[in-house]
């Protein structure tokens, strides 16, 4: 019997106050990684109106302006009006950090192979930073092989600090979020049932001063200039029968830091996969690659996405699980949902040949501590925002597709037996 659902996710601008921290505690962490490739690094980051708490714990012997660093980039998502309740001149800027623990240094510094098992293995040198598990995902429903509520959300998201940034829609302010359902049939969307965008804005928009008015005018430049838009190499489109809510309330014009506090690590969902995929619980941003709650998540995307690119899977999550200071991994899952084209047992033993997951394997890999050049120190606090993952603005190495060749060739002879 045929299956008909909605399924919903969202995502949150740059001026979003959690996002205002995520970025800030990655910003640093590409300062400290800039000069020092080795830096231990936990960088948190609270705000609220007029205030910003830098805290955590950092060892380096990188030297930076940790209170420069979050003006800079407070000032660069947009928040440079008083006016506005929150300023990058104006804001006071605290420090309460601390160093690593060296209970966990040493397990990070000498894994558990090395240690206790003798490993003369270069990959066995670090150690997990933390327990923990992670889950990495990809599915065949957009281009980037990424979910399409949260695809569209994201997308959303960012044309939204586009035509801000570029003035075409001037009267917006930094603060908003987003939110897609699309209706899926037998796990296949079919079509956009509502789109749901709040954005902080002016009280008048020239010299249109009706709080009504002002709400009709924004609804039918964010229609025009910012949903439309993002559809273009997107087969499943709004129709007549999407309802398209702008600011339910009836306006927004507090928002950022001065309408609610913010905290780094409480968007997890929206770095991720939109609740589509299962998530360990683990934050990324401000976090070295030696904490396996980034990088192992950005590996086991890397995994799925090869997966679902060779054509061997329409949709894939594996799951990763660490013991902290140990090397290897504790366990390794992979569930194509139905959808896999050899079992899914094979092609476990295909991620075990071919992909490295102990965490130095993974920073080799992805080259994670040693920042690419021409991005002028910015790397992590550029996916900070709008997702780290599907991101088809950005160049990151887990989102390469490199392998998918390499694994199809490898499951012919699967992929034949499973034919006849």
């Amino acid at each position: 019997m045929s299956r008909r659902y909605l399924f919903t996710s969202e995502s949150v601008t740059e001026g979003h106050p959690d996002k205002i921290c995520d970025q800030i505690s990655d910003t640093i962490l590409d300062a400290l990684l800039t000069q020092d490739p080795s830096s231990r690094v936990a960088a948190e980051v609270v705000v609220n109106t007029g205030l910003v708490l830098i805290t955590g714990e950092i060892s380096s012997k990188a030297q930076v302006n940790y209170v420069d660093l979050a003006r800079n980039k407070i000032a660069d998502i947009g928040y440079t009006d008083s006016d506005n309740g929150f300023s990058a001149t104006s804001c006071t800027v605290l420090l309460a950090l601390d160093q690593q623990s060296p209970d966990i240094a040493q397990g990070v510094d000498s894994a558990y192979e090395r240690r206790e098992q003798s490993s003369d293995e270069a990959l066995d040198k670090i150690g997990a930073g933390d327990q923990g598990l992670m889950f990495g995902f990809a599915c065949d429903e957009t281009p980037e092989l990424m979910p399409l509520p949260i695809s569209l959300s994201h997308r959303i998201s960012r044309q939204l600090s586009v035509v801000r940034k570029t003035a075409q829609l001037p009267y917006l302010r930094p603060d908003g979020k987003t939110q897609v359902t699309v209706i899926y049939e037998d796990g296949k969307p079919v079509g956009i049932d509502t789109i749901l965008v709040s954005t902080q804005h002016t009280a008048t928009i020239g010299d249109i001063t009706d709080p009504q008015a002002v709400q009709d005018k924004i609804k039918a430049d964010l229609w025009e200039h910012v949903v439309l838009p993002i559809f273009s190499d997107i087969s499943v489109k709004p129709d007549d029968r999407t309802r398209f809510l702008v600011n339910p309330t009836g306006k927004f014009v507090i928002g950022g830091p001065q309408g609610d506090s913010g905290l780094t690590g409480r968007k997890i969902i929206v770095d991720t996969y939109g609740g589509y995929s299962r998530h360990g619980g683990g934050a990324f941003s401000g976090k070295d690659p030696t904490k396996v709650d980034r990088s192992a998540a950005y590996a086991s995307r890397y995994v799925a996405k090869n997966i679902v690119a060779a054509g061997l899977a329409e949709k894939c999550e594996i799951q990763l699980s660490y013991a902290i200071g140990v090397a290897h991994p504790v366990s390794i899952m992979i569930d194509t949902f139905g959808t896999g084209k050899v079992d899914d047992d094979r092609l476990l033993e295909l991620v075990k040949q071919n992909f490295e997951l102990r965490p130095a394997g993974i920073i080799q890999t992805f080259n994670l501590c040693r920042l690419p050049s021409e991005r002028e120190g910015r790397f992590y606090q550029d996916v900070a925002a709008y997702g780290h993952f599907g991101r088809t603005d950005l160049e990151l190495p887990w989102e390469q597709t490199d392998k998918a060749d390499l694994l199809r060739d490898a499951a012919k002879p699967a992929l034949s037996a499973a034919t006849v």
